[in-house]
């Protein structure tokens, strides 16, 4: 007999009054283990939280420890364990590498079956190709105003935001160009900051010069 988990949860009173309750999600999981012949072990609940982020939710935390290898966690829905992409597939990514089952009772996906595996399979592929999609855009967006000089990222050191176009400062230009020829010299990146601060040369919102702060401008010089 395969043991289960069960995990319910509702963020206001209004899901309650729509008929997905605690109670109606906890009876929901308990006939599902009764006709499959699960043994249900314990139900998690988390009450007046939202599913749009995994943070806070000690009860899915518990749930998810408490699910082992060769066990089922139940769920009414979906949207009962999250409400993002990659939060679902976070959960997902726990349970596949437990060997433990997820079972969403709304949208019929019940990986103990070898049709349930390839729908969620499915459902992960596309959730992927979305993402990779997104940053394909993203990534295309940011180059287009990097190549037209616009401002695409927090303004870097040597330049200003002018009108919305980054504007090179010539000060500033001049401490990069320094920065470069110590790093050709052999410099490290620790001692380039350095000598930075020893010359009193501030960062570009007055701080001190760190080595992370050096790469960062080495690397965007690259780019």
């Amino acid at each position: 007999m395969q043991k289960a988990i069960g995990y319910i949860r509702v963020s206001t009173q209004g899901q309650a009054d729509e008929g997905v309750s605690l109670e109606a999600q906890r009876a929901k999981i308990r006939a599902w283990c009764e006709l499959n012949d699960a043994e249900l072990i314990e139900v998690f609940e988390d009450a007046g939280l939202s599913g749009a982020s995994m943070k806070g939710r000690e009860g899915l935390d518990a749930a998810l420890k408490a699910t082992g290898k060769g066990m089922a966690l139940v769920c009414y829905s979906i949207s009962r364990l999250a409400r993002s992409t990659r939060d679902m597939l976070h959960i997902s990514e726990q349970l596949d590498k437990k060997g433990a089952d997820l079972v969403s009772l709304t949208e019929k996906i019940d990986t103990t079956t070898a049709a349930g595996r390839m729908v969620f399979k499915m459902l992960a592929v596309l959730a992927d190709f979305e993402r990779d999609q997104i940053g394909e855009r993203t990534k295309m967006a940011l180059a287009h105003k990097k190549a037209k000089g616009e401002v695409y990222a927090p303004t870097p050191f040597g330049f200003d935001a002018i009108e919305g176009r980054l504007v090179e400062v010539k000060r500033e230009a001049m401490v990069v160009a320094e920065i470069l020829k110590q790093r050709n010299a052999g410099a490290s990146l620790a001692e380039i900051a350095d000598s930075l601060n020893e010359q009193g040369i501030d960062g570009k919102r007055g701080g001190r010069w760190y080595a992370s702060t050096v790469r960062y401008i080495i690397q965007r010089q690259a780019a």
